[in-house]
C-alpha cells in the first residue's frame, strides 16, 4: 500500500471496525481482522507488512481460496465495515467479479493499483514494459466513480509510441506510481474493450504523448500532470 495513504486507512477504521484484506498475502494489513487470499497463512509477508501494530488476523481468520472462482465469498452482505484490496486487481483474471464481491461484503473500502504511468513505462521490472505478470491497465472512472480495466495488449512492448522510455519510471514520485480509490456504499467496475485497432492505438499512444508533453518532452523534466495521484476520498 502507498505509504501516504496507510495512515488515512487506519484513521478510517476505528478499533471496533471489522476489516477485511483481500489479496493481502504478499504484504498483509496488520489491522485486518480477516484476510482472503489463495496463498496459505504460513507463507504470508513475502514483501513485509502494512502497519506496525500486532496482527489482528490469525490462522483461523485467514481464508485461503481463489477469489475469482465465481462462487460468492464466504461472507455475508455488508459483513465488514471496511475492506482493503491493494495491488491485487491488476493481477487477477476476473477483476470485475472481484470488485462486485468487494462491494457486496463491505460498506466502505480502499482500492489501490499501479498507475498507467508505471504500467506503460519501459524497464520497471526488466527489458519490457510495465510488470510482466499484470494483464490489466487500470484507471479511475469519471468523477472517481470506480475503476475501468483495459487488457494490457502486447503491442505496446514493441512500439515506442505506446510506452514511456527507459528512465521515465525512475523519475516518478511514489504517489505517481499508483492509483487509488476510497469508496463508501459501493463503486463501479467495468472493462473497456477496443474492437478497432485504431482505437486501441490511440488509447495507448495518446496517453504517453500527452504526459511527455506535460513534462517538456523528456523522461524526467517539465511539469507533471499527476495521473497517479487522483483518487476519491469519500
Amino acid at each position: 500500500m502507498f505509504e501516504g495513504n496507510l495512515a488515512t486507512v487506519l484513521e478510517r477504521v476505528g478499533d471496533d471496525a471489522l476489516v477485511l484484506d483481500v489479496g493481502g498475502w504478499g504484504k498483509p494489513l496488520r489491522r485486518a481482522d480477516w484476510v482472503l487470499d489463495r496463498m496459505p497463512y504460513e507463507t504470508r509477508g513475502l514483501y513485509g507488512f502494512d502497519g506496525e501494530e500486532p496482527e489482528r488476523f490469525d490462522a483461523a481468520t485467514w481464508v485461503q481460496r481463489d477469489i475469482c472462482d465465481r462462487e460468492p465469498w464466504p461472507f455475508a452482505d455488508d459483513q465488514f465495515d471496511f475492506v482493503v484490496c491493494s495491488h491485487t486487481l491488476e493481477d487477477v483474471r476476473d477483476p470485475i467479479g472481484v470488485c462486485q464481491e468487494l462491494a457486496r461484503v463491505a460498506r466502505a473500502g480502499y482500492l489501490e493499483v499501479p498507475s498507467r504511468l508505471e504500467e506503460q513505462s519501459y524497464g520497471v521490472q526488466g527489458p519490457w514494459v510495465g510488470w510482466g505478470h499484470h494483464p490489466w491497465l487500470v484507471e479511475l472512472l469519471p468523477d472517481d466513480a470506480g475503476l475501468e480495466f483495459t487488457f494490457k495488449h502486447h503491442v505496446m512492448h514493441g512500439r515506442a509510441s505506446d510506452h514511456f522510455p527507459a528512465g521515465f519510471h525512475a523519475a516518478l514520485a511514489p504517489e505517481e506510481k499508483v492509483t487509488w480509490l476510497f469508496w463508501e456504499g459501493g463503486f463501479e467496475a467495468r472493462e473497456q474493450v477496443f474492437v478497432e485497432p485504431a482505437e486501441l492505438d490511440a488509447f495507448l499512444a495518446d496517453f504517453v504523448a500527452a504526459e511527455l508533453e506535460q513534462r517538456g518532452g523528456s523522461a524526467g523534466g517539465g511539469r507533471r500532470r499527476r495521473f497517479g495521484v487522483r483518487g476519491r476520498t469519500a
